[in-house]
């Protein structure tokens, strides 16, 4: 059984590529302005109580992704990658020209193009992005996100969205503006997230196979379609998005710590790659499991 898994090593384990860890420690590392601490649920997700959920499902890698509690302060983040060499990668949250102020650490970086270096050399290797509060066809538009793209592409660092199906318009134009940047789609683009698995919406994220550098999570099963377990009725979404990208450019990824709440569990989000679809390939598995965010974030 998964569960029942020796802990792998870091070469030959799985990598799970979403993952979001806080501490309750709200004084080395305070929330950002508008935030409060009953926000944060569960209270306390730190590295070590996700690899106690992690590393018995035959997970040895993650990245971890700038949880929004912190705004633009990536310390927490960072920390962890430090405290655990080899077993975290990174993706930050830096200022995009896009925020409102509202919810916001203040401070815009006039040149995010050197953040996104310095955070490079500290193993950050993409850099989370979504529409906030402006439309979905304009939310690429500012000047500071042509920087991030056009580095982005010169670096090899990810732009990871976080949308819904109408911004990925926007974002198509982009990657054809940009065909050298790596742009990934995170939590298939939330089709889905209202029970429904919408053929219109899986259309555009198909179309976004086009471009070489586009991939996308398969991840947060929790939250789309019939939202519980086995999530086999994902099955005919991940078929079709590996038909149109193929499997190195998908990857596996829970969204914990909420996909391990409710009557959820983490060892059954690795289960629906690693056994209950019988159209995956021992080598698809492989490339979902673990090879294509290894290429993508840990080299």
């Amino acid at each position: 059984m998964t569960q029942n898994k020796p802990a792998n090593t870091l070469a030959n384990g799985y990598i799970d590529a979403h993952v979001h860890v806080w501490t309750p420690d709200t004084v080395k590392y305070p929330l950002a302005a508008g935030y409060q601490r009953d926000e944060m649920k569960p209270p306390s997700f730190t590295p070590g109580e996700l690899l106690a959920q992690a590393r018995p499902c035959g997970v040895s890698r993650v990245v971890l992704v700038q949880m929004s509690f912190y705004g633009f302060d990536n310390s927490y983040m960072l920390d962890s990658m430090k405290a655990y060499p080899g077993v975290f990668s990174g993706i930050a949250v830096i200022d995009d020209g896009s925020t409102s102020g509202a919810r916001e650490n203040s401070g815009k970086a006039a040149k995010p193009a050197d953040e996104m270096q310095r955070l490079k050399a500290l193993g950050v290797r993409g850099f989370r992005i979504f529409p906030r509060n402006l439309p979905p066809d304009r939310w690429l538009g500012s000047p500071q996100m042509a920087s991030m793209w056009e580095c982005g592409a010169a670096e090899r660092l990810a732009m990871c969205c976080l949308v819904n199906p109408d911004a990925l318009p926007e974002i198509d134009r982009m990657c054809g503006k940009y065909p050298g940047t790596p742009v990934v789609i995170d939590h298939f683009a939330r089709i889905g997230v209202d029970g429904q698995i919408h053929e219109a919406d899986l259309k555009k994220l198909c179309g976004l196979a086009r471009h070489k550098n586009t991939m996308v999570k398969i991840s947060a099963f929790y939250a789309l379609g019939k939202k519980q377990a086995p999530y086999t009725d994902l099955g005919p979404m991940v078929q079709r998005l590996l038909d149109a990208f193929g499997r190195e450019r998908l990857m596996w990824a829970t969204d914990c710590p909420y996909q391990v709440q409710d009557k959820h569990t983490y060892c059954d989000s690795v289960k629906l790659i690693e056994e209950r679809l019988e159209f995956l390939t021992a080598d698809d598995r492989q490339w979902l499991l673990r090879k294509t965010a290894e290429k993508m974030f840990f080299t």
